[in-house]
């Protein structure tokens, strides 16, 4: 099994839920050797390494706090939590709400949409973007960046992805250098002043933790709810029963999200290094090798979830990993999940004949993050 696991491979990217239940029968942890990593799959493996301190990151001085370790880490989560509160997320509940109404009344005369370019891509883009306060007008700019800086997270090491990785940190840099100084000098109510102004027993953020915070909100804030928008409409759309189901009882679409999340979650990979050795399972993980945690499949395990691959939009009992695990569990979960919620009950009640016009679906190539490149309905 060892020898035929290859995450590269086009159509384990493209169809992985199958590999997975092989891996998590046959090799639940198996050695990638081009990347030096270990790929988990079963979920209380994922679960109890992703709480083990000897597995983090080897963060730099102003690197993300997805890349830190405690109490590098700790500081920061405090610093920009204090900034991106839950009170904050539900205050935009109305502004998200029109957003999405406004996006489907762009369509509706229509009769038809990429459901990905015209709505999921739009919405959370045009969110994250009001709520850090950039203005209209850049927020094509902001896509280009995140699609660039998505790239440079897959398990690729080729130099055209690397240059524009450079390119859009680059440009996000500059970007962000005008408005920060902007809001020193003149605070709005928006969440780049919020973080600007964060500041806990007289420490702040710094300027390049001020950079790197907002490109992880702009990623993080962005690409994983256009995937949890896409491939959740896709899921209801293939699961008609299931779509009824949420189209007659609205009100339950919060347990529906957290089903969608665990049935075809938004990321699918998240990975530590290990930091001093481990013996887990009869294997030795050696310092510095990687961990990857297949998340997919830690959520498809028979062992945590009864009968796993089917779509249950009532499933109650539902500790799912979408969101990661342990003290990087993900900050932006109650956006992706408004979002998700506002966005998906939207479709559903305006478009309610919602039809998938082709089974021919390309996903993007891109292992951590699993979306379709585009996805052509009509109503």
């Amino acid at each position: 099994m060892s020898m035929q696991f290859d995450p590269m491979f086009p159509e384990f990217r493209a169809h992985p839920y199958p590999f997975y239940d092989q891996l998590r029968s046959f090799a639940p942890m198996v050695y990638w050797e081009p990347a030096n990593m270990w790929f988990l799959t079963r979920y209380a493996d994922c679960k109890t390494l992703l709480s083990d301190k000897r597995l983090g990151h080897q963060g730099t001085p102003g690197s993300s706090m997805l890349f830190q370790n405690p109490p590098a880490h700790t500081r920061l989560r405090g610093l920009v939590s204090r900034a991106f509160t839950p009170r904050m997320i539900e205050q935009n509940r109305d502004r998200i709400l029109a957003i999405t109404h406004r996006l489907l009344d762009d369509v509706q005369d229509d009769g038809h949409m990429d459901l990905i370019a015209q709505f999921a891509y739009l919405l959370p883009v045009t969110v994250i973007a009001e709520m850090l306060g950039v203005p209209s007008e850049d927020h094509v700019r902001f896509q280009q960046w995140s699609k660039q800086l998505v790239k440079g997270l897959d398990l690729v090491d080729r130099e055209d992805v690397a240059e524009a990785l450079q390119e859009a940190i680059e440009g996000f840099r500059t970007y962000f250098g005008g408005l920060i100084a902007q809001r020193r000098k003149a605070p709005q109510d928006d969440l780049l002043s919020a973080l600007v102004a964060a500041e806990e027993v007289g420490d702040r953020l710094s300027e390049p933790e001020l950079y790197t915070t907002c490109q992880l909100l702009l990623v993080a804030g962005h690409e994983t709810t256009v995937n949890l928008i896409g491939n959740g409409v896709l899921a209801l759309l293939r699961h008609d029963d299931q779509r009824r189901q949420l189209q007659d009882h609205p009100e339950q679409i919060a347990t529906a999200v957290e089903e969608l999340l665990r049935y075809d979650g938004p990321i699918q990979l998240i990975s530590r290094t290990v930091l001093e050795e481990v013996t887990y399972q009869g294997h030795t993980l050696c310092q510095g090798q990687l961990v990857g945690f297949l998340l997919g499949a830690a959520n498809r395990d028979p062992d945590q979830f009864e009968q796993p691959n089917q779509l249950d939009l009532t499933r109650t009992n539902n500790p799912h990993l979408a969101f990661g695990h342990g003290i990087h569990y993900c900050l932006g979960a109650p956006l992706a999940r408004l979002e998700g919620q506002i966005a998906i009950n939207a479709l559903l009640k305006r478009m309610p004949n919602l039809t998938l016009d082709t089974e021919t679906l390309t996903y993007q190539d891109n292992f951590v993050f699993r979306g379709l490149e585009t996805c052509p309905v009509s109503w």
